[in-house]
């Protein structure tokens, strides 16, 4: 640094570091860590949590950041996210030997080996993809290199095995949570898990398909006394067995997850009577029936989360064990729940009043009736979600809009009975709403398409009523208009998400009404709009220099002047999908990648990128097609 440096003079070690601790961004402790070698140490020095994805070797990456990071807690390998590398830089003309001859070597020789890395990265084939992937020897570095680590997840990692999840076990004996999804680990490491890692808090096993009950009965004899989480999905030789050891052994057990069709009955009911302190109950169990959900409503009434999902043996008799017994019910999704109706869901609206979050979707039999109980006796509820239900009407809207003035999350997808006139009511009584979510509200029979479809009036309301509305999505809400935004844009100053993708209906009257409007705006969505062109992406930039995200595909009147306008003011830019958008060329793909140094992903037809901007900018560059 030139001058004087008052804040490394001034500063002390750990006021910086407190200082670091409170960046949430990895973007920005990153950019500390380049100040100074000082910071650079301190940052180092201050990291909790790593996150690893597929790259050309994470055992390698594994091992070198064992080196860099001594205090590292939390390890997050997920082989499901990508890591790509930036294209290797062009080489330099040559100058003057003399000065510069040991530092070309150098660079060249740096510029070898990321060309090397990078090209690994970029084959195909079996080979690579063999590579690309953390295996036993990556685990044991990681548990050298990480002795203390406390949290880890290992998702989608084929080839780890019993043989490393053993050695990570005698060292790392301090783990509470691991999380194993999608990995073929043997009943031999998780005995081994049970045996060293006493304080095992939380365990995830979903789709860990090499395991059967002897792994899990071992490792919940080891873990008993800490154990407090349970996932387990698509493990067909894990059965009722394994749950009757958790209820007798796991007293502390608050939270279960279970996704599999050999449990019955007598499994749930053994974890129900022996975990009195069961918070969350989330169950995807076809031969579970309304018998096991009446010891539920006896033995659970410390219950705050209940998910089912797929039930082709739960009634409304089960439903009114629950809402009978388990009072302090706080969260509920039901999910293709066919034979639950109005009659179960009143049950558990009057007995369950501090219920805060509902999610119905796919119950063909929920209809007005069992929503309107909600809205009677379910004071404090802030989020509702209703997907697919074609039996649920405007009156049912109408009384959450009166009873429930807490609301500030609804979702509504594919609900035929629900139209302007429950908006209506949801706004005039729900007016801290702050995210509204609809998608295909309208009913395919013309007969009655006037009376149950959302459209401008239902948003004009929301626009006036809802002050703190920060998100809105209409997708494919085929009525609503200009209007609606310049409601919204003169209503809703703290907007910003915006999606109004395939709402034909929305010009440059109503894009430049939110550009207006609403300056929070970070993500933006008007792909299909036919109606919008180049003077919405003016405003835009004029009116939103936050804007992060946006979706502008199949826009057919937006053109370069347009696209360079906008990017010219939105710095913040992140990511941009603009396919099929015909008046979009190769100089308009290289204006929003030069322009947005914090550009993260753009999504283009292939052929309309440049061989510069391919070179300049391939690693951000997603294609609709790779060959066409």
């Amino acid at each position: 640094m030139r001058g004087r440096d008052l804040i490394n003079n001034g500063l002390p070690d750990e006021l910086i570091l407190e200082i670091f601790q409170r960046l949430d961004s990895k973007p920005t402790r990153d950019a500390c860590s380049l100040v100074c070698k000082r910071w650079l140490n301190l940052e180092r020095f201050s990291r909790t949590t790593l996150r690893i994805g597929a790259s050309f070797s994470p055992d390698t990456i594994v091992t070198l950041l064992s080196r860099r990071f001594l205090h590292i807690t939390s390890i997050h390998v997920d082989e499901r996210l990508s890591l790509s590398l930036p294209p290797p830089p062009l080489p330099l003309k040559r100058k003057r030997a003399s000065k510069t001859s040991s530092s070309s070597s150098s660079s060249s020789a740096s510029s070898s080996k990321r060309r090397k890395l990078s090209n690994k990265t970029r084959s195909g084939g079996a080979e690579n993809a063999e590579s690309c992937s953390l295996t036993d020897a990556g685990v044991i570095a990681l548990a050298n290199g990480f002795p203390l680590i406390e949290n880890l997840s290992l998702i989608w990692c084929p080839n780890v095995s019993s043989f490393g999840l053993r050695s990570l076990a005698q060292i790392c004996t301090s783990l509470r949570s691991l999380d194993l999804q999608g990995c073929f680990v043997g009943d031999q490491g998780l005995s081994a898990v049970g045996k060293f890692c006493n304080h095992l808090e939380e365990l995830n096993l979903r789709f860990c398909e090499g395991l059967t009950d002897v792994g899990v009965i071992d490792l919940v004899l080891g873990c008993a006394k800490s154990l407090k989480s349970i996932g387990v999905a698509a493990s067909a030789k894990v059965t009722d067995l394994s749950l009757e050891a958790v209820g007798s052994h796991c007293k502390l057990l608050e939270v279960l997850f279970l996704d599999s069709e050999c449990i019955h009955d007598k499994g749930v009911v053994a974890v129900v009577k022996g975990c009195r302190r069961l918070r969350s109950l989330k169950l995807q169990c076809v031969n579970v029936t309304d018998a096991a959900f009446s010891v539920v409503g006896d033995f659970c009434v410390s219950l705050e989360i209940l998910a089912l999902y797929s039930f082709q043996q739960f009634t409304d008799k089960g439903m009114k064990s629950i809402g009978k017994g388990c009072k302090n019910l706080k969260d509920l999704t039901l999910s293709d729940c066919y034979f639950v109706s109005c009659d179960g869901l009143e049950a558990i609206a009057h007995g369950c009043k501090e219920l805060t979050r509902i999610e119905i979707n796919g119950c063909h039999n929920i209809g007005t009736r069992g929503l309107e109980a909600v809205g009677k006796s379910c004071a404090r509820l802030t989020e509702l979600y209703l997907l697919y239900c074609q039996r649920i009407g405007n009156s049912a809207l109408y009384q959450i809009g009166k009873g429930c003035k807490s609301l500030e999350t609804l979702h509504l997808v594919d609900c035929a009975g629900i139209g302007d006139a429950a908006m209506c009511s949801i706004a005039k009584g729900c007016r801290n709403l702050k995210k509204l979510h609809i998608r295909r509200c309208y009913e395919a029979d013309y007969l009655h398409i006037l009376f149950s479809m959302v459209g401008n009036k239902g948003v004009i309301a929301i626009g006036k009523n809802c002050k703190s509305l920060t998100e809105l999505s209409l997708r494919f809400c085929d009525k609503v208009g200009d209007a609606a935004l310049v409601a919204v844009g003169k209503g809703c100053s703290f907007l910003q998400q915006l999606n109004v993708s395939g709402c034909h209906l929305i010009g440059d009257v109503g894009i430049t009404a939110i550009a207006k409007g609403c300056p929070q705006l970070t993500h933006l969505d008007i792909s299909v709009l036919q109606k919008v062109g180049d003077a919405s992406l003016s405003e835009l930039g004029d009116g939103c220099p936050m804007l992060k995200d946006l979706v502008l595909s199949h826009c057919h009147y937006v053109t370069d002047n347009g696209l360079n306008h906008l990017v010219n003011k939105c710095k913040l830019l992140e990511t941009s999908h603009m396919v099929y958008c015909p008046g979009i060329t190769s100089a308009g793909v290289a204006t929003v990648v030069s322009s947005c140094s914090h550009i993260k992903k753009v999504l283009i037809e292939k052929w309309k990128v440049s061989e510069r901007t391919m070179r300049r900018a391939g690693s951000i560059l997603s294609y609709l097609c790779m060959d066409l």
